[in-house]
């Protein structure tokens, strides 16, 4: 879960909604289409939230590994199915948070919070060169004033090179 948040940048509330009909196997895309918070299903949190994304080939592997490897892989099922609920919702937010403070703990990290990711994702785009439009355009922040004030347009190609640099990085990381 944290390894598809560094390299989408995802908010948790989004990750946590993903459904396997989300991902778009043959064109390598991600609809972020809901959010989850506390449970409940509601809409993204802004309509810049609302995007497709380009998903690397290296990031789309890993989505099938898990596919393969869930009790809930159908269409409708969550990505992250919990299933303590039996794949009726998907991990909570407070059982992704805890797990993520053990291992930070355990890896000797200290406290880590899941939006730590967003903020590493935006950190990597901007370390591999990318330009600071194309960056607002992968955070999906709807004025760029939030991702660094800066403004500009960007070519759909830029992005998919951006989006497979931090894959790149986020695969290449060494073991704990």
């Amino acid at each position: 879960m944290a390894l598809v948040c560094v390299c989408l940048g995802l908010r948790v509330s989004e990750l946590l909604a993903l459904k396997w009909r989300d991902v778009d196997w043959l064109n390598g895309k991600l609809s972020i289409e809901r959010g989850i918070v506390e449970q409940k299903v509601d809409d993204v949190k802004t309509d810049s939230s609302r995007k497709s994304l380009t998903i690397d080939k290296q990031l789309l592997g890993v989505f099938k590994l898990w596919r393969q490897a869930t009790l809930f892989s159908s269409d409708e099922d969550w990505i992250f199915a919990s299933p303590v609920k039996l794949g009726r919702l998907p991990y909570s937010y407070t059982g992704f948070w805890r797990e993520l403070e053990r291992s930070a703990r355990e890896a000797g990290i200290g406290h880590l919070g899941a939006h730590a990711f967003r903020h590493t994702y935006r950190s990597w785009l901007d370390a591999v060169g990318t330009p600071i439009a194309v960056q607002q355009k992968l955070m999906r922040h709807s004025d760029i004033r939030t991702t660094m004030n800066v403004y500009g347009d960007v070519v759909t190609d830029e992005m998919g090179q951006a989006h497979s640099r931090v894959v790149g990085l986020a695969m290449s990381q060494p073991d704990n």
